[in-house]
């Protein structure tokens, strides 16, 4: 298992995250005035979010030298959240990987255990930017495939009604449906474990129209009699 939320402090002179070229790391994006908050607490002041192709960094701009990172192996599920009565702001959620999945746990004595944060949100100074934010974090979680996933032979996949209740809507305009079935992958969103997202959806666009001819052939032969 990747390791969950650590400390970040590896900055490089112009305040940017020094990231790893020899194993072929690059930025993907970076927004500014982007908050955090970790598990049940605060956000912290704004900073600075960089997604690149192998994690998620945040640098705090109030704190020079304090920063977060999480490898995208360790982001079990992410989503936009928009409904204001589960969290008092739009953001994306996320649940990371941790050795105990209590965020209290993490937060014994006022100290911030990183290892046992299970949630993450990202709030964005523009909250317009979400949906494209998590179309970044789709593409790079591809990048990142759980190489046990295969091997388990579990797809991880969550019906939309059981998150219809905290407002998680997917950010993929094929799947945003508010009012219909809606599909969230807990692993790595693509092709993980043999599963490919868009073919799944083509596959229930194919049976929906087929099950709507059926009905309107039965709907003829009756009214023929």
């Amino acid at each position: 298992m990747a390791p969950g939320l650590q400390r970040f402090a590896d900055i490089a002179g112009d305040g940017a995250p020094r990231l790893d070229a020899a194993s072929g790391e690059e930025l993907v994006r970076v927004h500014r005035a982007a908050s955090v908050a970790l598990g049940r607490r605060s956000p912290e002041p704004p900073g600075t979010l960089f997604v690149t192709t192998r994690r998620v960094i945040w640098l705090s701009e109030a704190e020079k030298g304090k920063g977060y990172a999480v490898d995208f192996l360790a982001i079990s599920l992410h989503a936009v959240s928009r409904d204001l009565e589960a969290y008092p702001s739009p953001c994306l959620y996320t649940q990371i990987e941790a050795e105990v999945a209590t965020d209290e746990a993490a937060e014994s004595n006022d100290e911030l255990e990183l290892s046992r944060v299970s949630e993450m949100r990202i709030i964005l100074g523009d909250p317009g930017q979400l949906d494209a934010l998590f179309d970044v974090f789709c593409h790079c979680a591809e990048l990142n495939p759980d190489p046990n996933a295969e091997r388990n032979g579990d797809n991880g996949w969550f019906h939309g009604e059981d998150m219809v209740d905290v407002g998680w809507v997917h950010g993929d305009e094929d799947m945003v449906d508010e009012n219909g079935t809606q599909f969230f992958n807990a692993n790595p969103i693509g092709q993980n474990g043999g599963y490919d997202l868009s073919q799944s959806v083509f596959e229930l666009q194919i049976n929906d129209q087929r099950f709507e001819d059926a009905d309107e052939e039965q709907e003829i032969h009756e009214n023929g009699h």
